[in-house]
């Protein structure tokens, strides 16, 4: 496997490198691990698919598109709170 550079500002590099050195990883394995990880649009829907075809196989449940519609946005409030609170915690020590 040939190896690819990615350009990315400095604070970003310094960042996943950050990251990497917390988890005793390289940068490389990293990326790697990310890359492994993040789904193409495409899995995601064909993630979708599996789910609601197993959801009305086992449980007779068929969802609508406005109930994955309600989900997607329940997800993403509960996503952008999480990462709001991270962000709020940010630099503290834990208590003892």
């Amino acid at each position: 496997m040939a190896d690819v550079m990615i350009r990315v500002p400095a604070e970003v590099r310094d960042q996943l490198a950050a990251v990497a050195e917390a988890r005793g990883t390289s940068l490389r394995a990293l990326m790697q691990d990310i890359a492994a990880q993040t789904l193409t649009p495409e899995q995601i829907r064909e993630r979708a698919d599996r789910t609601r075809t197993l959801l009305a196989e086992r449980f007779g449940h068929h969802v609508s598109d406005e109930e994955s519609a309600e989900m997607r946005r329940k997800m993403r409030e509960a996503s952008a709170a999480h990462r709001a609170a991270l962000a709020g915690t940010a630099g503290t020590e834990p208590s003892p």
